[in-house]
């Protein structure tokens, strides 16, 4: 790395911590605070009630207070990172950073906080003075041996769970990391020889954590600086050094590397030579975990050990050994029932939850955020990658569960399945809203053809369509392609095994489809010979053929390619008396909620009747999301004050609805703030016909709803869910081409449901 690029990355680093506004996190309220009665139940006189209610019982305190959420990250800067004692004030920005990961990935709010005590008795009498506000306690770039100093004395005096990450943290993810290296070259944890450099915090825990594992301890060879830990050393030793101190004659790294399955690298650069890699047992496994330059480079290790399994704590290598594949989520576990400790047993449930993960088929959500890497459980995938979002689901409850049968538990959890499903709801923003969906399509098995099959997405959808409901995928693709490409995934899904796969290069249902097609479009200027064309090429229209033909229940299509292109096959084929394209609806999911918007695809300019069609559609869709609809037409017009312009076409619809049998509330036209404000509406129209903030927003233009849609996805983080072609008896719906594995498995759900279920 070149001085320049060194320099513009520091550059880049420090305008990322002091801009928009210095630093990582900020506080937010979780209760509204908007006028007196607020203020009165927020503070005196009624936070009285909640204070007694503690007083009497201190559990208590997780129910009325941030507690129970509450993680304090406490650090006195005597260990940083790579920096070494800095002070607790420069360490600052990393407990900060610290304090954001976990709240990005297990949703645990954290308080950082850098003590200047250097005496390691004090900071525990500092940190045990802090219970009464946290759930729980990591500590944080401690040294070695006062970091064991610590967090003893405060495991004792403490009655909740106190975690020196860099020590358990580091342990878990090699011991998952290690369990599943072992698997791939055949070894067992009894067998095998491990040698380690580095005596330090990290060092010795992941020792006892590969003890716990089924190492025998006269198999461990520990050196650090001054060479081999020996029985009768007495130079910079400690008990904990000691524990693991050999009988033997050997003294050097190198002495004692012969035969080694595994190398454990917790020093510094360039420790571990070539040649000593030679020395080591076949298929060697070899851990270099010093940061940012490991003891050696995974390319001059494999120049000795072309087989050798490596992992190190770097990002652009595989296997990257990282803390936030652990933390997050055992610390979620263990405050979702209350846990007085984080014991060894939820360590190991810890370190299992994390291997099984990697060994599972890879989720679309870190696939999409590691494009272009092989995420295949093998050599070069051992662990997940953090940003894989099963993590909280699957190693929060395998440590809960760990907690509540090793007795730990204060609050034990009743179903597990349900707390899974919660988990799972608070990464995947759309699975709360989708469950009565999913719920639907699961009383019924449908067949749904995917016009893309060869596409990254589809395949993914179709694996977890598979896992997750009773649906039928037929993909449309070759099938040596999808193969090809279920394999580069790592999916274990199979062509033919399965799931159906229509080949359109050489189908022997190719006849019956030209013909069919033909028979449809002969009177719309389709020749045969075009219609042999089409089907050997359009596989838009191949599945809208296969819908017609009852050999689906629904067609999924529109991953790349123009929206109306696909309609327009759509409706060639699966367009008549009964069904027809009433409007394309798109439902955003919100910090705040869900809401609704239309027609953003099918109409430029809808008419009046169209916007009625439109409105009965959408209030039928949105009760099957379980919500009750309140519609509002949206304009630049207000209640009547401009006559011309989409206002009057609004106007024109309201009253085509006034005329019919509805059984949903409606109102407009009006601006989008007086929607979504009943305040202001009930100020503009005291009578207006909305129960509260409508929650469908039907637009009198297309590129009105389409940029509501997407500023709504762009600026304020919402999932846009579908969308959803409403008029066509849920026999097709057209997606975008940003559409992500997950949406497609949305849509999917919704195609998943006959329609009249909901008529």
């Amino acid at each position: 790395m070149t001085d320049s690029t060194k320099d513009n990355l520091r550059q880049a680093a420090l305008h990322y911590h002091e801009f928009p506004r210095p630093g990582k996190l900020e506080i937010r309220a979780t209760k509204p605070l908007a006028n007196g009665r607020d203020l009165a139940r927020a503070y005196s006189p009624g936070v009285a009630e909640a204070c007694l209610e503690i007083k009497e019982d201190q559990a208590n305190a997780s129910r009325y207070t941030a507690r129970g959420n509450l993680v304090a990250v406490v650090s006195n800067g005597s260990a940083v990172l790579g920096l070494g004692n800095i002070g607790a004030l420069a360490s600052k920005p990393v407990m900060e950073g610290k304090a954001v990961l976990f709240k990005n990935f297990a949703n645990i709010d954290c308080f950082d906080i850098e003590v200047d005590e250097t005496d390691p008795e004090k900071l525990a009498d500092i940190v045990c003075s802090l219970g009464p506000t946290f759930g729980a306690i990591n500590l944080e770039d401690i040294k070695a041996p006062d970091c064991f100093i610590v967090e003893e004395i405060c495991r004792e005096r403490m009655n909740i769970p106190v975690f020196h990450d860099d020590q358990h943290g580091t342990a878990i993810v090699v011991g998952a990391a290690a369990t599943n290296a072992l698997q791939v070259a055949g070894k067992a944890f009894e067998d095998i020889k491990i040698v380690s450099t580095g005596g330090g915090a990290a060092g010795i825990a992941c020792l006892n954590m590969l003890l716990k594992l089924g190492v025998k301890r006269e198999n461990v060879w520990l050196c650090d600086i001054h060479g081999l830990v020996y029985e009768g050393r007495e130079e910079d030793m400690n008990p904990q050094k000691a524990a693991f101190a050999q009988k033997s004659d050997l003294r050097t790294l190198d002495d004692v590397i012969e035969g080694a399955d595994l190398f454990l690298g917790l020093s510094g650069p360039n420790v571990l030579k070539p040649e000593m890699v030679g020395k080591m047992a076949a298929q060697p496994i070899i851990f270099a975990l010093a940061n940012p330059t490991p003891e050696i480079m995974p390319e001059d290790a494999r120049k000795v050990a072309p087989d050798a399994i490596i992992a190190t704590g770097r990002s652009d290598f595989p296997n990257q050994v990282n803390n936030v594949l652990c933390f997050p989520f055992i610390f979620r576990g263990a405050l979702d029932v209350g846990a007085t400790e984080i014991n060894d047993e939820m360590k190991i449930a810890c370190v299992e939850g994390i291997a099984e993960l990697a060994r599972a088929t890879t989720s679309a959500e870190a696939a999409a955020a590691y494009q272009g890497e092989q995420l295949t459980f093998g050599a070069d995938y051992l662990i997940p990658k953090p940003f894989d979002p099963r993590l909280v689901g699957v190693v929060s409850a395998a440590v809960a569960k760990a907690a509540m049968e090793s007795g730990v538990a204060t609050r034990p959890i009743e179903d597990l399945d349900e707390y899974v499903e919660t988990l799972n709801q608070s990464v995947f923003k759309s699975a709360l809203l989708m469950r009565p969906v999913f719920e639907a399509a699961n009383t019924a098995s449908r067949k749904i053809v995917f016009a893309e099959g060869e596409d990254e997405r589809v395949l993914r959808a179709a694996q977890a369509i598979l896992e997750e409901t009773t649906e039928k995928p037929i993909l449309i693709g070759r099938p040596e392609v999808v193969e090809r490409r279920c394999e580069r995934l790592g999916l274990n899904i199979r062509p033919s095994r399965d799931f159906d796969i229509v080949n359109p290069e050489n189908d022997p249902r190719y006849r019956d489809y030209w013909q069919t097609y033909h028979q449809i479009t002969a009177r719309k200027g389709v020749s045969p010979d075009i219609a042999r064309a089409i089907m050997r090429t359009n596989t838009t229209a191949i599945g809208a053929v296969m819908v017609h033909r009852g050999e689906a229940d629904s067609l999924i299509c529109g991953a790349f390619g123009e929206y109306r292109w696909h309609l327009d096959y759509i409706n060639q084929v699966l367009g008549n008396e009964t069904h027809s394209p009433h409007g394309a609806l798109s439902l955003m999911i919100m910090e705040d909620g869900p809401l609704f918007i239309a027609d953003t695809h099918v109409w430029t300019l809808p008419t009046p009747e169209n916007l009625a069609l439109v409105a009965r559609g959408a209030a039928r869709h949105a009760r099957r999301f379980g919500i009750e609809p309140r519609i509002a037409f949206c304009s630049q017009s207000q209640f009547g004050n401009q006559k011309e312009g989409s206002g009057k076409r609004l106007r024109e619809g309201i009253a085509l609805l006034d005329a019919m049998d509805t059984d949903f509330e409606y109102e407009g036209e009006m601006n989008v703030d007086v929607a979504l404000d009943p305040e202001l509406c009930a100020r503009l129209v005291p009578d207006n016909r909305l129960s509260g903030p409508a929650n469908v927003l039907i637009f009198g233009h297309a590129d009105a709803a389409s940029a509501a849609r997407n500023i709504l996805k762009a600026k304020a983080d919402a999932l846009a869910v579908g969308p959803i072609l409403m008029g066509m008896g849920n026999r097709a719906h057209i997606v975008t081409p940003s559409v992500t594995a997950r949406g497609l498995l949305n849509v999917a759900a919704i195609a998943g449901t006959p329609v009249d279920q909901y008529s």
